[in-house]
Parts: C-alpha cells; structure tokens; sequence
C-alpha cells in the first residue's frame, strides 16, 4: 500500500477532477438526456489513454491487464441528475463563483457547485481518478469502471440493462462492487429498497343527505389504519423494521356525492429479510383495497456477511451503516458496498455542492480501499 496518501503527491490528478466536475455540471443531464454528459466523460477519458466502450449513455472501462479468467471488481457510479430544484440561489449549471464565495464561504478550487455535483458527479470524477491510477498495474483481480446512466429513475438504459447483458455474456460480470453515492465515505453494508403501492377502494356512489350508498373512503381510511398498525414480523439484524408510511390520499367529486372510489399511495421501505411481492401479499391480505404495486423490482440490499470487502471496511477502521436511500445496488446481482464522497442529506435539493477536500478524500479512500482488497486477494484468493 503507499505510505502517503495518493492526492497529497498528486495534485495534478485532483485539479483535473475537480475540474471535470464542473465541466460535468455545466451539461444539463437529467435522468434520459445524459448523452452530451456521456460524450463528455468518455473524451476525457480517451484524452488520459483509457480504452473504453459504451452502452448507449453508459461507459464501460476495463484496466489494461484484463483477462476473461480472473474474477472482477466493478467501480460504479451514475451520470444522471435529478430536475433542478427551483430554489437554487444560483444558476445551477454555470454559477458565478463570486456568488458560491458569498453563499458558501469557498470560491472556485475549493468547492464545485450545481446540480448533480454532489449526486453524483463526485463519485463518477473520484472513480475516474483511482481507475487510472490502477490502470496499466498488474492486479490480482480484473478492475472495472461502469458508469451508468437513468439510475434516478430506474430507467431500462442503464444498469438494468447493462447487468442483463452482464448475466447474458455480453459484458463481464462482476464478482464484486463498489457502487459511488455521496456517503461522506462511510460504507452502506446495506440499504432499504422501495416499494410504491397505489390502492383503489371500491363502494357505491349515493347521495350523502339520504346516507346512500357504500363510501369508499371509509374503505380506504379502514384499511389505511390496518396497514398502519400492521407489523412486519422478520426483522433486519441491521435495518430494523420495514418501514410503511401513507403519503397520498384521493377521493370524492362533490359534497353531496357519497364516493364510489377512493385512491391512496404507501410508500415502503423494505429490508433484506422480505422480497417485495412478501409485502405486496401480506398487505393485500388486511385489506380490501386492491392494492397493486408500480415496481417490483427496487429491492433491499446488503453486503454479504462472509464478503472480503467488510474485511477490507475492518481493516481501514470505515465508518459503516445502513442507508435509508436506494441506488443501483439493487440491480446488481454480485456482493457490493455503497461508498463516496460528499453527503447524502445535499442530494435532490437547492443549492447542491461538494467540496475539493471531499473528492480528495475519495480519490483517496477508493485507492486505499482498492489496494487493500487487492493484498487481501493476493493472501487467500
């Protein structure tokens, strides 16, 4: 491993990350419009020597001394932004850096602001900079940078058609991964997914001055009250509980009129210990709302318990825990960890930001991570 960490010998390789980022927040990329976000990664790319492919929006990198034999570390971050929150003080894309001194306390060097700077272009620029680090290396296990896009929206594009195309055969698949979200480069060993059920309550319209007919939001209120009180009985040795809660409700045309229908919206969280048709099943099974999920697939993840990579998360002393917030971890069918650099609690509102010290800390982190898990490997295989 060095003995120092790599930026503090290398500033060139962190002036050109943190440059690339805001290059990267200047191109609008919202989730299915990251082609002009693409075309600019994958020139800085070829510019610095690293052989690419790319999937439609995706980047698809494998280090110099790949063989097919070898089992495969996959670095993987998203290209993609959520919309611009309206209440950005500045400009979200090409801010005046005078106006980030005076909102922020840091100017342009020590700071990069804007959209999709903190999720998730810190990871993306972080994961560029350790790839080439271990690029031209003889390494123990193949290296792989991915760089996906509509992660925000679970798009088809992205990693779900790209781990399809894994398990097919047509890319390499990976044993292991790191996936990049702004984490403050603590490792998430495990993380919620999400479960969306839109329910519909049925009664019989009637006018309310004659108590006619059979109201649906009553229907909808009972079964909203079972769903509440419900308890899920496995629980997480690290999430806890599956987590229910009511967002939405929608019912009634008039005053007058008795409502024949009545729509609500649960949000869910699940953990490991349910797959999301156990939910759906168990909830349709309290109440008689026809309950129907929008997706089926967003499930819960965590690292595996005998994984070489939480031996790694010992043996550097990582911070760990279970991250409320789902990512393309569920769409990975390998043993991964979620880690990068900025902080979560920034992401999706006004005013995003990540500092230079917090893409210095994870160039630093993934290459230290790296080479940990590559001594590992070379001890027991």
């Amino acid at each position: 491993m060095t003995d120092k960490p790599y930026c503090s010998e290398n500033r060139n390789a962190l002036d050109e990350a943190v440059e690339l980022l805001g290059q990267m927040v200047a191109v609008p990329s919202v989730s299915f419009e990251e082609a002009a976000v693409c075309d600019l990664v994958s020139s800085f790319l070829s510019a610095k020597g690293i052989v690419h492919s790319r999937t439609g929006n995706n980047i698809i990198a494998l280090n110099k001394g790949f063989r097919p034999g070898k089992r495969t570390m996959m670095l993987n971050a998203h290209l993609d932004t959520v919309p611009a929150n309206a209440g950005y003080s500045l400009d979200p894309y090409t801010p005046d850096y005078a106006e980030v001194r005076k909102l922020t306390g840091s100017g342009k060097g020590e700071i990069v602001y804007g959209l999709g700077s903190n999720d998730d272009g810190g990871s993306v620029v972080s994961m560029c900079a350790a790839f080439m680090y271990f690029y031209e290396m003889e390494l123990p296990v193949n290296l792989m940078l991915v760089l996906s896009c509509e992660e925000e929206r679970s798009g088809p594009g992205g990693m779900t058609l790209l781990w399809k195309m894994m398990e097919d055969g047509k890319l390499q698949k990976p044993d292991w991964a790191i996936v990049g979200e702004p984490t403050g480069m603590r490792a998430a060993t495990s993380e919620r997914g999400l479960l969306v059920i839109d329910g519909e309550a049925s009664g019989v319209a009637g006018h309310a001055a004659r108590m006619e007919g059979v109201n649906a939001l009553y229907i909808a209120l009972d079964d909203i009250n079972a769903m509440r009180n419900h308890t899920f009985d496995r629980i997480s040795p690290t999430m806890g509980k599956v987590r229910l809660s009511v967002t939405q409700i929608e019912a009634g045309t008039a005053h007058n009129v008795i409502p024949d229908k009545c729509r609500f919206v649960a949000d869910i969280r699940p953990t490991e210990m349910y797959d999301n048709a156990e939910i759906l099943s168990e909830l349709q099974g309290i109440c008689k709302s026809r309950l129907k999920a929008r997706n089926l697939a967003n499930r819960s993840s965590a690292t595996r318990p005998d994984s070489p990579l939480l031996h790694c998360i010992s043996a550097l002393e990582i911070p760990v825990f279970s991250s409320p917030t789902t990512s393309d971890w569920m769409r990975l069918g390998c043993d991964a960890v979620k880690m990068g650099p900025g902080d979560s609690s920034r992401s999706h509102k006004k005013d995003e930001y990540i500092t230079r010290r917090e893409i210095e800390a994870g160039i630093n982190g993934y290459i230290a991570f790296l080479e940990n898990f590559f001594d590992l490997y070379r001890l027991v295989g």
